[in-house]
């Protein structure tokens, strides 16, 4: 038995339950797969495998969410089928353009969500009772295109992201938000994988029990998620923001 990869499930769990709970599960894997997995594995085959655990955990918090919170699904489909396309031209583009520059823009745009957040108390405390208007529709319809495209070309915050913009442009509760996130969510890892899985750059001896993990993690993540409700999102939705703030931060700092 592999014992490097005890401490690895343990985080995959983890990751699984953040995710689905508030976001952010990649700030705790991505470091972990690289410190854990030996060094002669292709950053490729990193990306790889935590793409494929991710996809699990976001699967299955998908699922969970839906079963109990109703979602806009008639702007969630094809947002989510434009998500898809974009994150796969991003994945392909990243290559081309410079990521480096994304960096400081995302720090700037946490930090106004938070403190926007911060300061706008009921943000995502009430629940929306009426339909979406086509404007609406149209506008989140441009929002999963622009998130799904970041997504395949960087990836961190992605469900941040899409989380504030149900909850600031289309007034959902954080609850029905980060439901509709995690469907978006769900077909850019899956834009991912389209890429990773054919040119061989996923490790199953590794990917499948991490994909366990973070399954399990999933699970409970919803869980807590759907029984704490907005004023737990809207927290966590903060918490993770700082954190995210600060993993930005220190990148910068350490580049520069």
């Amino acid at each position: 038995m592999d014992f490097h990869l005890i401490p690895l499930l343990v985080i995959g769990f983890l990751a699984g339950l953040m995710d689905a709970a508030v976001g952010g599960g990649g700030l705790l894997q991505i470091p972990a797969l690289f410190n854990t997995l030996p060094n002669s594995v292709p950053v490729t085959s990193v990306m790889g495998i935590n793409k494929f655990a991710s996809f699990s955990g976001t699967f299955t918090a998908s699922i969970q969410f839906v079963r109990k919170i109703r979602v806009p699904w008639k702007m969630l489909l094809p947002a989510a089928v434009l998500a898809f396309l974009a994150s796969y031209s991003g994945a392909k583009l990243v290559a081309y353009l410079p990521v480096h520059y994304i960096k400081p823009a995302m720090l700037a745009i946490m930090a106004v969500m938070f403190v926007y957040t911060f300061f706008k108390k009921d943000l995502g405390q009430i629940a929306r009772t009426t339909q979406l208007s086509r404007k609406e529709t149209a506008w989140g319809l441009f929002f999963g295109a622009l998130i799904g495209f970041y997504d395949g070309l960087f990836g961190p915050g992605t469900g941040s992201l899409l989380a504030f913009v149900f909850v600031r442009f289309f007034a959902y509760d954080f609850l029905t938000a980060t439901a509709s996130a995690k469907v978006i969510n769900l077909t850019t890892n899956l834009a991912a994988l389209t890429f990773f899985v054919p040119n061989g750059h996923i490790v199953w001896a590794w990917a499948l029990p991490l994909a366990a993990a973070n399954l399990c993690g999933g699970l409970v993540g919803t869980h807590l998620a759907i029984r704490g409700g907005s004023r737990f999102l809207r927290y966590g939705f903060m918490a993770l923001l700082c954190v995210l703030i600060g993993k930005f931060g220190w990148d910068l700092l350490h580049t520069v």
